[in-house]
């Protein structure tokens, strides 16, 4: 296999952690005008080019840079969509939600680090995770993340989804099932 390969596959393993965080990372009209999967694509393809200024060695640090690439895509997709003057501090904010996005996603699997090989293997659970999430139909997934990511009440979910609360126990009910079933040993 070539170092090209090679690094493609590195990146390919996090489509899924991307296309979660790039869903969280589009809000309102910009939702409705981008697709999470071509921001994610955009972002690999700009990783894939620049992937000799890579300097990290461990999967984290290679999330972490990966995730910068995808703050500045979908920074960039808003620019162009709304063409207002470039604001850094928009910037920053976009590379701070898709991070906090990140720690909540690792979150929801393990609540305590105590050594780095245990931070190395949360976080390729949490990238297992996201894939996973991924995997689930999309009102199933929105309604997991909805409420254990964001922290919604079922009551916030069913109106926001236009659904009943009963509902949207169920999305949860068969959310969750549909995670353990992929994931049995995560969580």
């Amino acid at each position: 296999m070539t170092d090209d390969a090679s690094s493609a596959d590195d990146f390919e393993r996090f489509r899924g952690y991307l296309r979660h965080l790039a869903r969280t990372g589009l809000h309102g009209k910009l939702k409705t005008r981008l697709d999470a999967s071509d921001v994610v694509q955009q972002s690999l393809l700009q990783a894939h080019e620049a992937r000799d200024q890579f300097r990290g060695e461990t999967d984290a640090e290679r999330c972490a840079w990966l995730r910068q690439i995808l703050a500045r895509v979908i920074t960039h997709a808003a620019r162009d969509h709304t063409r207002e003057k470039r604001d850094v501090r928009r910037d920053r904010s976009t590379e701070e939600k898709l991070a906090a996005d990140s720690l909540r996603l690792g979150g929801l699997l393990e609540a305590d680090v105590s050594s780095p090989s245990h931070g190395a293997a949360r976080h390729e659970r949490a990238v297992r995770l996201a894939a996973a999430l991924e995997s689930l139909p999309e009102d199933q997934r929105e309604a997991v993340t909805r409420h254990y990511l964001d922290g919604e009440s079922p009551a916030e979910i069913a109106a926001a989804m236009n659904r009943t609360g009963p509902s949207v126990a169920g999305l949860l009910r068969r959310g969750l099932q549909g995670l353990r079933a992929t994931l049995p040993d995560v969580g």
